[in-house]
């Protein structure tokens, strides 16, 4: 291409792509796109132009050792590649890479290593685990995954809500309900059990005195108060620690609104100095951060009795603008990353345009990743509360489903690998359409094991790995894999080649739904050859070919899970 358009190669590696597998009918390994290269702007080509022009560069192409076939559909050419090379190429590239096949693709030569601040999860103490906490961490964690197996530096912050009026109310009721030993043995929900208790009496005027009370020796560092109130941070903290475990989720930081109550009130001076504070008649401190400066859109950055302000995370502007300025002097970061749910996009529109109106060029390197709202999750004991009751329950229901199964083996452990594939099915249903969509949560739906779900991708990984056990797990070395010329493995090879594109494509817009639909993909197409390409009986050279070939389905089929925060189980 590069001899005959007289362009240099690499102009042209983002023009062509591999073909996406079609179940119908058998399609060619590469397109090139005509559009892209066209002289003029790609609105004023008409499609036959197009199509005209992909004929006339057919014509000027010839098939060689490595092409055996030119064909041009709309708007492109497209090649098909010599059997043997294709399959000797794909496999040998796959095993050779392992881990990081997809990765090392010319695609991302270009992509600039970074330093990356992820803020997800980030659940409030005291407070109910919500859906959208979950939903938080899982999509904050495949962005994290996704981000370090591209070579980026990564931290993830878990930005907890930790301060605030509230916090006084706590205090208040933990003094009068509160159990030391039960603190410590279970911090989430004893607290929550004290919150709610406590709150039935917030409107008492009593309690909300000493409630203030209790706030404000917080505030003025009061050691018994602070050493309280550390105590619920703490042991919350410990308790989080394990349970994202199990989720499969790290942090390396847990930050909070807590740790930036001095600093918020340096930034209110700054607003004040850099003539951006304005006062209403209330005496509310608020940003205006309007296009035209009129007012039409503004940000309440402070109260009127000069305290910050609890806005939208409980939380005020100030307190995210001293975290977002702390945050870049600590890590210097190249970009940032909040993720939460998108009732809250308007507070960070808001809050990077008050950075930008400070004067801080880096405001335009933040990012909202948001997401939508998940109806109806429901646990037999009735609406979530914490984050264990969603594992515990998936778990569950997941052991009850492998009993039931006639497919399952004995495995040594089964509460474990109900816990995997469940999760699996959890994150599969999550993360199949757009973020941005609210969707309806179905246990029945997620747990089905045929279909589109994450037991499908766990039940596939498993045959798979079953298949390599049964026939000797050793390295596949000079394997003809020539041999490999049925549909049904040109299938697979095809589909093989095409997940550089979809990891790209991914790390583009930070959506796993392109992940999630090849790898269902891969699944089905590996299914299909497993029921066609048998191993068992057949010659050894063509045995060893085929195990070859479902060996590179699975090591990519178990990649692609662990960036989306799956854990591959190896039985079933």
């Amino acid at each position: 291409l590069s001899k005959v358009l007289e362009l240099p190669p690499e102009n042209l590696i983002k023009s062509i792509s591999a073909v996406p597998v079609s179940k119908k009918r058998h399609v060619a390994d590469f397109q090139f796109s005509i559009a892209s290269v066209a002289e003029g702007s790609s609105s004023d080509c008409l499609a036959q132009d197009l199509n005209l022009q992909a004929q006339k560069l057919a014509k000027r192409l010839k098939c060689d050792a490595v092409v055996r076939e030119i064909s041009t559909g709309p708007g492109t050419v497209n090649f098909t590649i010599n059997r043997e090379l294709l399959a000797k190429t794909v496999l040998q590239q796959v095993l050779k890479d392992g881990s990081e096949y997809g990765v090392k693709s010319e695609l991302f030569s270009t992509v600039p290593r970074q330093k990356a601040v992820i803020e997800f999860s980030s659940p409030n103490i005291a407070k109910k685990f919500h859906i959208g906490h979950l939903r938080s961490t899982i999509v904050g964690n495949f962005i994290a995954n996704l981000k370090v197996a591209l070579g980026h530096e990564v931290v993830r912050i878990n930005y907890l809500g930790d301060w605030g009026m509230q916090f006084g109310l706590l205090g208040v009721g933990f003094q009068r309900f509160g159990d030391k030993e039960k603190l410590q043995s279970s911090p989430l929900q004893h607290l929550f059990e004290v919150y709610v208790k406590i709150n039935k009496e917030a409107e008492d005027e009593t309690t909300k005195k000493l409630a203030k009370d209790f706030f404000r020796k917080l505030e003025e560092h009061d050691e018994q108060t602070l050493s309280l109130w550390k105590q619920f941070r703490d042991f919350s903290i410990e308790e989080y620690i394990r349970i994202y475990k199990r989720l499969g989720v790290h942090f390396d930081e847990y930050s909070g609104e807590s740790f930036y109550q001095e600093k918020s009130q340096e930034v209110l001076k700054l607003l004040e100095d850099k003539g951006l504070l304005q006062k209403t008649i209330e005496g509310t401190g608020i940003v205006d951060v309007s296009e035209k400066k009129d007012l039409s859109s503004f940000s309440t950055v402070m109260r009127s009795d000069g305290t910050s302000l609890y806005l939208t995370r409980q939380v005020s502007p100030s307190i995210d603008l001293a975290a977002a300025i702390d945050r870049m002097n600590k890590h210097s970061w190249d970009t940032m990353i909040y993720v939460t749910d998108k009732s809250q996009s308007n507070h960070f529109q808001h809050l990077f345009q008050i950075l930008k109106l400070m004067g801080y060029d880096w405001a335009e390197r933040c990012q909202h990743v948001s997401f939508g709202l998940v109806q109806g999750m429901k646990t037999r004991r009735g609406e979530v509360i914490f984050l264990e009751d969603v594992l515990n329950e998936v778990r569950s229901r997941m052991l009850q489903n492998m009993a039931s199964a006639k497919t399952t083996k004995e495995i040594e452990d089964p509460v474990e690998t109900a816990e995997k594939v469940g999760l699996a099915a959890l994150i599969i249903q999550d993360f199949r359409g757009l973020l941005s969509s609210d969707y309806q949560f179905s246990w029945d739906r997620a747990l089905q094991s045929r279909g589109d779900t994450g037991v499908f991708l766990q039940y596939t990984h498993a045959r798979l790995h079953s298949l390599e056990q049964m026939h000797g797990n050793e390295q596949l070395t000079d394997v003809n894999v020539a041999c490999l010329q049925e549909p049904d493995a040109i299938s697979v090879l095809q589909h093989l080649l095409r997940y550089d594109e979809v990891l790209y494509r991914s790390s583009q817009d930070l959506q796993p739904k392109h992940i999630v639909s090849y790898l269902l993909m891969l699944s089905h197409l590996a299914a299909v050859a497993h029921k066609t390409l048998p191993v068992k009986g057949s010659a050894p050279e063509l045995a060893q070919a085929r195990l070859c070939l479902f060996q590179a389905a699975r090591s990519v089929l178990a990649n692609g899970m662990k960036l989306l925060g799956i854990t591959p189980v190896t039985r079933m």
